[in-house]
């Protein structure tokens, strides 16, 4: 005897039922089977909440419609039109049950439509009631009964069971909970003495981490009884906790398989052997990841249900002395706090923040099972413009230096630009003067990419643990960022206009990201390649207090005020309009635009919400410069020449005041330095940033290029690793 055990997303659909048939009719041919299945995918939620409605004919006809779809599938004739009479007079006990009982119905539907098609294909079988045959307050007897049905009826080749009900000791209806489906082929397997029980799910067995966290997890192909039954108490879901305990005192084989892969061997539960059953690659003594929230009483957990923090267990990891200390290094260097840390029984238990759980599961995963020497990133670059080329040439030229310095591979999977892209999940080729500029900017293999397909080819192909990079220019690529966290993809963008909007689209999109678990770096926004943010993110988060900060972070503006030297400002401005160094209307530097955009985003990485009109911003020109059209711009600029001392910059500041509204007043204006100051010494597009603060009166200076494609395209890499 053998018990196959089928779960909802595999007998979700009449194809997905019939493929169950297969399998069921193969294993029939060698020895009797008892089959037991969930409720079709979706059902028992429909049910839980019908049951707390008074009017059920809306859930009761779209549920009644999904099961009618599968009888019409699966029978013809005679055979479809007994199948739904049987089907729909459970519907109508459905109608008339008590509230609670609702959830026990999606078994029964299941089954009986299973049981029937079985029959139909010709073989002897029989519908088994679990409700008249398990009780939960007595397993003794309930062996008993299922090995006496067994034992009168030889002639069945397939008893069919509906698994998650059962009845108490009173001999009311009751469930076994939610995943008890498991537990009650357990009970079967138990009862009738079968040698093995097979868990028919849709993934290739119990894996070393749950694949939609960790897109490299891999099954475990042998484990014992209780590192199985640890990998369910912890959080695996493939497994029901319960279903361990009645195989393990009967020496029931217990084996995983995927039903949309027969052929998988999945995982096999026994006695512990040789080895520990470890997935291939996986250190010697783990097995495997699972987490869920962190229970009452961990640090920092509040017992209203509210944790926010999350439990991971490293199962099977070893309790000596340095066991823990590798754990708690692994995490460090993902930069992930752990709030506790404790072994118990041979398993290894760290208590993280909510948003960091897929990373930290990420990061011991690769510690632990990944037996590669480097881990690949996949990388989706918006923008084939001077940047996008040079992060291109710059992954190319320093793969194998990345690889042997931080153990890193960077994979670029996809390409766009304004026009068109292209996706390979296999990587682009980028040697060849970047293969050719891929290949004439993906003449052959590119795909259109207005209206944001790029970001839907990307959230439909990429993997979780993936980066998508902005390096575009575009006004609304950031409205899609949400959508890329919640696929589980990181964002890297240079691309200031994204982060110059409300304050509370800014703070959004950070709070997205830390919810989804994912990153959002945009270090390269102000300052190119040179670090500004990261230094005021540091203070901040060192809880200084920021005192003022002083930018001259006008590329354009830095360049004509600095390269003077007794030249015509008019004829400065206009060479370096023609360049394509300034905005295509000049006006735009000119009226501090861009510094706003910077020192918004300056600003609020120190903390401060500023919003445009917190700002007070004087043009560099007056009003009159700025209302005319652009020929008559310059030539008005060439009649009237303006003025400008050598020492004059154009300068955005944050000063503390705690008069102000924010607490600072924010201005952009020229602004006359002394010799003394290091934005007197700045030349061309240099950027130049003072930050003082409480910890540090004397400003820390940061200065250098600020302008130029390879400088933003080695930030640009530093934030994706």
């Amino acid at each position: 005897m053998q018990v196959l055990k089928f779960g909802g997303s595999s007998v979700g659909s009449a194809t997905r039922i019939s493929a169950v048939l297969d399998i069921v009719t193969a294993a029939a041919s060698r020895e009797p089977v008892i089959l037991v299945s969930s409720a079709i995918k979706g059902c028992t939620d429909t049910l839980l909440k019908m049951a707390g409605q008074r009017d059920r004919s809306v859930l009761l006809e779209e549920l009644r419609g999904a099961h009618h779809d599968i009888i019409t599938r699966l029978f013809t004739g005679v055979e479809r039109r007994s199948a739904l009479e049987v089907c729909d007079s459970l519907f109508e006990e459905l109608s008339e049950c008590e509230p609670d009982l609702c959830q026990t119905y999606g078994e029964l539907f299941s089954t009986r439509i299973i049981a029937s098609k079985l029959a139909c294909d010709g073989l002897q079988t029989m519908w088994v009631d679990s409700r008249d045959i398990i009780d939960k307050d007595d397993l003794p007897g309930t062996y008993a009964r299922i090995g006496a049905l067994v034992a009168a009826h030889p002639q069945v080749q397939v008893f069919v069971a509906p698994g998650f009900i059962a009845r108490d000791s009173q001999g009311r209806v009751t469930t076994l909970g939610r995943g008890g489906s498991d537990y009650s082929a357990a009970i079967y397997a138990a009862g009738c003495g079968a040698a093995e029980l097979q868990i028919w799910t849709d993934v290739p067995g119990i894996m070393t981490a749950n694949p939609k966290d960790v897109s490299t997890a891999r099954t475990i192909p042998h484990m014992s009884y209780q590192a199985a039954l640890d990998m369910a108490r912890f959080g695996a879901k493939v497994l029901y906790a319960p279903t361990v305990q009645p195989a393990m005192e009967k020496g029931i084989t217990i084996v995983i398989k995927n039903s949309f892969d027969p052929a998988n061997p999945g995982t096999v539960i026994g006695a512990a052997g040789p080895g520990g059953g470890a997935a291939e690659g996986a250190s010697a003594a783990a097995l495997g990841l699972a987490s869920q929230a962190a229970p009452v009483g961990d640090d920092g957990v509040k017992g209203d249900g509210a944790t926010g923090r999350v439990r991971i267990a490293l199962v099977g990891g070893d309790c000596g002395e340095n066991s823990m200390a590798r754990v708690l290094s692994t995490l460090r260097q993902d930069g992930i706090s752990v709030a506790d840390s404790r072994c118990e029984e041979g398993n290894l238990f760290v208590t993280v923040a909510d948003i960091d759980e897929k990373a930290a599961l990420r990061a011991l995963h690769r510690e632990y099972f990944e037996g590669r020497a480097t881990t690949d990133i996949d990388l989706y670059i918006a923008g084939f413009g001077a940047v996008g080329k040079a992060l291109l040439e710059l992954i190319g030229s320093s793969r194998e230096r990345l690889a042997a310095r931080i153990g890193k591979t960077v994979r670029v999977c996809g390409i766009s630009d304004s026009r068109s892209y292209v996706i390979d999940q296999r990587g682009l080729a980028l040697s060849g003067v970047v293969a050719k500029h891929i290949a004439g900017a993906f003449p052959d293999s590119h795909k259109p990419a207005a209206g944001g397909r790029f970001v839907d080819a990307v959230i439909a192909t990429a993997s979780r643990g993936s980066v998508f990079v902005d390096v575009t220019n575009s006004e609304d690529l950031f409205r899609s960022y949400d959508r890329l966290f919640a696929a589980g993809i990181s964002v890297v963008t240079s691309n200031r206009r994204s982060l110059a909007v409300p304050y509370a689209q800014f703070a959004a999109m950070k709070a997205a990201a830390r919810e989804a678990g994912v990153s959002f770096r945009y270090e390269t926004t102000v300052g190119a390649s040179l670090p500004m943010l990261s230094a005021l993110s540091r203070s901040v988060n060192a809880s200084d207090e920021i005192l003022s900060i002083e930018a001259v972070v006008s590329c354009s503006m830095n360049l004509l005020l600095g390269g003077l030297s007794g030249r015509r400002f008019s004829d400065v401005l206009y060479e370096a309009f023609l360049s394509g160094l300034t905005e295509s209307d000049p006006r735009i530097d000119l009226g501090g635009v861009d510094v706003l955009r910077k020192l918004l985003i300056l600003g609020r990485e120190a903390g401060i919400p500023l919003e445009a009109q917190d700002v007070e911003v004087v043009p560099m020109l007056p009003p009159e410069y700025f209302d005319i059209p652009l020929d008559e711009f310059f030539s008005l600029l060439q009649e009237k020449e303006p003025q400008f001392d050598e020492g004059q910059r154009f300068v955005g500041e944050i000063v503390r005041d705690p008069s102000a509204a924010l607490g600072y007043r924010a201005r952009i204006a020229l602004k006359t330095v002394d010799p003394s100051h290091p934005a007197f010494r700045i030349r061309g597009t240099d950027n130049v940033i003072l930050i003082r603060s409480a910890f540090h009166p004397t400003p820390l200076v940061i200065e250098g290029e600020g302008e130029g494609p390879r400088g933003a395209a080695a930030s640009v890499l530093d934030d994706v690793l």
